[in-house]
């Protein structure tokens, strides 16, 4: 059996744990904790601390597992842990924040940096009305054209199905060339 490694990165409170819950087969690992500060200016009541773990059994041969990165700045040392032998990632944005997107972007690059995997940007809260429209999304981002930016909605399971399968057929390519 192939396991395949995808870690869930992207800002503070852009849907990385309701997307892993709306496919994971386990219930999630979770280390969410009560938020005590109201400084962030959400109606989000914990946040990731250390990671979130959900798996997907794809068929037989394939099971992806999922690992979910805190979006706060003060627990980014776990990035660069989870990020481990990961075969590829995936950063959130939340589309009805833009005062987001130059993080999202940050956090982009800094994942680049840990592993030269294939990668997927999922904009994310697309159902939202003020969501900002992709293309929109993919320049407030300077998202090169060949950069997959795939719109999502976190809590409906078919398009989280459908960025994770992306993101698998992009690694899929990648080790079918390495193989050359």
């Amino acid at each position: 059996m192939q396991t395949v490694k995808m870690v869930v990165t992207g800002p503070f409170n852009s849907g990385k744990t309701e997307f892993i819950r709306s496919v994971s087969e386990i219930n999630v690992v979770s280390t969410e904790r009560k938020i005590s500060t109201m400084a962030e200016k959400t109606v989000k009541e914990a946040t990731t601390v250390a990671m979130d773990f959900g798996r997907i059994t794809v068929d037989e041969d394939l099971v992806l597992y999922l690992f979910g990165t805190p979006g706060q700045k003060r627990f980014d040392f776990m990035w660069e842990i989870l990020s481990e032998g990961m075969l590829g990632f995936i950063v959130m944005v939340d589309s009805t924040r833009p005062e987001t997107f130059r993080e999202a972007r940050s956090i982009l690059e800094t994942f680049r940096a840990y592993a030269p995997t294939p990668y997927v940007v999922a904009a994310n809260k697309q159902d939202k009305q003020d969501a900002w429209e992709i293309d929109d999304v993919r320049h407030a981002l300077r998202l090169d054209s060949k950069i997959k930016l795939l719109p999502c909605t976190a809590t409906t399971r078919d398009t989280v199905k459908a960025v994770l399968l992306e993101l698998l057929y992009s690694i899929l390519a990648e080790m079918e060339h390495g193989k050359k």
